[in-house]
């Protein structure tokens, strides 16, 4: 179960965060997904590390906590997709597929001619697409 999905800018500040989780402090995700940044910028600034390729967007786990795992991804332009699930045996391939479509939503709110670039999006239609993707996740699975 996703827990949260966070959209961080190229200047590290938030674009969108969203809970899933009822009764949890949003608090506590900022935290974590500002807690991700500095392993994306490690992951980042260190290509002599197997397993990442400058040209790879999906970064894939970044560290797990006692309760959730995080993820992340990169787009090309720096901006920066981080999911958090409770789960602990996610398939590698949900959540590449996740963040694909998470990232196409981006780029749809991202262009609509009334979004100021590096502010806050506050789309409804955005939220509902993400909402829509989230409850999705992992459905191929299940078949």
């Amino acid at each position: 179960m996703i827990a949260s999905v966070a959209v961080v800018g190229q200047e590290n500040n938030p674009l969108y965060l969203q809970s899933f989780i009822d009764g949890d402090d949003a608090l506590k995700f900022h935290y974590i997904v500002h807690s991700s940044l500095d392993i994306i910028e490690e992951k980042v600034n260190n290509p002599k590390k197997p397993g990442v390729s400058l040209n790879e967007t999906y970064l894939g786990l970044l560290y797990p906590t006692e309760d959730y795992r995080v993820f992340g991804y990169l787009s090309n332009t720096k901006i920066k997709f981080i999911l958090v699930t409770t789960d602990q045996d996610v398939r590698d391939a949900d959540v590449r597929n996740f963040f694909h479509r998470f990232h196409a939503a981006y780029v749809e709110a991202a262009s609509n001619p009334f979004h100021v670039p590096g502010k806050r999006i506050t789309a409804t239609a955005f939220t509902e697409r993400v909402t829509n993707i989230v409850k999705s996740f992992g459905a191929s699975s299940l078949a």
